[in-house]
């Protein structure tokens, strides 16, 4: 979308045209019958006539709220989604998108369709012909009579059966009073739900919120305590969801379902939907974080060459997918566009946008995470301890590194045999005698408070580890006291530094400079810098090259890395890591770090 880069998004226009722009290139990939998409031949847990399905709908995310708020652009390509609709909920068309079972992805992909029941009834039901509405009806009351997921997915059931009641059709009231019921109890204080007990992350915002806020707006009428519930919890959790975001556009890289992309942006799109400001983010400071994040992805390279989304974060990478990750899977994005359900009119679209600058430091217990950025607001970086994920592929990288930040991003490994195959930025990761080496994968105990985070935890059987991560402006100090009952290797990684000069498509020159020694590594580049000082403990220091694709920002990488021996018995390791947002680095520690490292010795 290179034209994006030029003429920057700013009006309600601009998201209306960005939104065609990205259903159009899948025009050409429709089958037949209009009913899937076929948008490559890599394969996710679920077979290819589901994923086909699958990327069929999430098209829905944009082209509904178009619809709603009168897009002209949008009518063209409800011909092609309506055809498309009508035969993959007809039992007697070849493109019939089939019956469903238990845990069924197809779930998933019927949420879309309820809040289409909610938001054009008009046009997603009542101008259909009666057997399409009949059928569309029947294949949609399937999710009724099966077992999902007992998380963010009875928030499928709920729109469906919001959608039913919207236009008049038979509901399980029962199952959808147990549903809303059930995701009340994943609510956990401050604005913040979760799909596990020990998990935190983006599912709180672009699912239980923003399902949250479709129902709100829809189902008020019906039952105001439970909308202005949800409305509530937005309102709190949005000065702590602003504080992901950067001054640059970027959102924190942290946690799984990362090739949503621009669906980071999707919880202020649905509070613009739900009618919902907060403190110090008035329409102003939520349009500027919708569509500045917006900006900052349309300048990546995350499109194929026919204009196609990728699997991928910074650009098209299947290392650090998951399982539930087709081809059509990264079109959840589209869920941004739900603020073009409102009128030009609306003080969403007519406020002036204003950059919101949230808090230096923040502790949110209830994320698990400390969130600092730096004094021009170009950076966030949030220390984590605490969250632990489960049955997603690579969960350690993406929930249990010392540090995410929005300039970096993080790795995820390839395989734990050697230092430049399992990419460990921003861990210690740990190895006994001619085994793999392991980082962080759970914890025995945590905490934070403004000042640092910290966390107990064993890498492997008879080995303890205590870490505390103290941040100072761009600086951290890790310290750690290992007690082990076997000789260890141990090699401290910081951020994994890009080793191409930036820009739109990443060209193969090199770094100005990677530098180790005795005492220190690190890796300066144009797209952000990094230094790793030993304090103590520490034998040396070396600039990892990192396997290619391991980094979700950066296909190719260094990482600056300080390495350790220690015998059975206690042994105790502090460092300093230095991250700047260019080309520069200091050559010694600065003096107020050296004193927070000695509290540690």
């Amino acid at each position: 979308m290179s034209r994006y880069s030029e003429n920057p998004l700013k009006t309600r226009a601009d998201l209306c045209r960005l939104a065609t722009d990205l259903i159009e290139p899948l025009l050409p990939c429709l089958s037949p019958g209009k009913a899937r998409l076929h948008l490559g031949d890599t394969g996710a847990l679920y077979d290819e006539a589901v994923a086909g399905m699958e990327g069929f709908s999430r098209v829905l995310w944009a082209l509904v709220p178009m619809l709603a708020g009168g897009c002209p652009e949008a009518e063209p390509l409800w011909a092609v989604w309506r055809e498309g609709i009508l035969h993959g909920t007809d039992p007697a068309h070849e493109e019939y998108w089939g019956d469903i079972g238990p845990f069924d992805q197809r779930m998933v992909e019927m949420a879309v369709m309820g809040m289409a029941l909610c938001m054009i009834p008009e046009r997603f039901y009542f101008e259909l012909p009666e057997d399409g509405r009949r059928n569309l009806y029947r294949w949609l009351d399937q999710i009724n009579r099966y077992d999902m997921p007992q998380n963010n997915w009875l928030f499928f059931r709920v729109l469906v059966n919001c959608g039913f009641l919207r236009v008049g059709l038979p509901t399980d009231a029962a199952r959808l009073e147990d549903d809303l019921a059930n995701l009340e109890s994943h609510y956990c204080g401050d604005g913040w739900y979760y799909d596990k007990p020990a998990q935190r992350d983006y599912y709180t915002l672009w699912a239980f919120h923003y399902y949250g806020l479709v129902y709100a707006r829809f189902m008020e009428d019906r039952d105001p305590e439970r909308a202005g519930r949800f409305r509530a919890r937005a309102r709190a959790i949005a000065p702590r969801f602003a504080a992901w975001f950067d001054g640059e556009g970027r959102a924190l890289p942290y946690g799984r379902s990362l090739t949503y992309r621009f669906a980071q942006g999707a919880f202020w799109s649905a509070c613009a939907l739900g009618g919902v400001t907060a403190v110090g983010l008035g329409w102003g400071e939520i349009r500027h974080l919708l569509l500045e994040n917006l900006r900052w992805w349309m300048r990546r390279p995350i499109f194929d060459r026919d204009g196609v989304l990728t699997i991928g974060y910074g650009y098209p990478n299947l290392v650090f997918a998951e399982g539930y990750n087709a081809p059509g899977s990264p079109y959840w994005a589209m869920k941004v566009f739900a603020a073009l359900a409102l009128p030009e009119d609306h003080p969403f679209w007519q406020a002036e946008e204003r950059p919101c600058v949230p808090p230096r430091v923040l502790a949110d217990e209830q994320a698990r995470l400390l969130l600092t950025r730096d004094a021009g607001n170009r950076s966030v970086i949030a220390y984590t301890a605490g969250n632990h994920a489960y049955e997603h592929a690579h969960e350690d990288e993406k929930y249990e590194k010392f540090a995410y930040s929005t300039r970096f991003a993080f790795s995820v490994a390839k395989e734990a045999g050697t230092l430049k195959k399992g990419a460990f930025d921003s861990m210690l990761a740990v190895k006994g005698a001619r085994g793999l080496w392991h980082g962080r994968s759970g914890f025995e105990r945590f905490s934070l408070d403004r000042r640092e985070v910290s966390c107990t935890w064993s890498p492997m059987d008879g080995v303890r580890v205590e870490t505390r991560l103290i941040p100072w402006e761009n600086w951290h100090v890790r310290c750690h006291t290992v007690r082990t009952d076997r000789p260890l290797e141990l090699a401290e990684g910081g951020f994994a530094v890009c080793r191409d000069l930036p820009g739109p498509r990443p060209c193969a020159r090199v770094v100005s400079e990677a530098r180790a020694t005795d005492a220190m590594a690190s890796a300066r580049c144009a797209a952000g810098s990094c230094a790793v000082f030993a304090i103590s403990g520490y034998e040396g220091g070396e600039v990892v090259e990192a396997e290619p694709n391991t980094s979700l920002m950066y296909p190719r990488t260094l990482i600056p890395t300080l390495r350790a021996k220690l015998d059975p018995g206690e042994g105790r390791l502090v460092c300093a890591v230095c991250a700047t947002e260019d080309g520069g680095l200091p050559d010694t520690i600065p003096d107020e770090v050296m004193r927070i490292a000695e509290q540690c010795l």
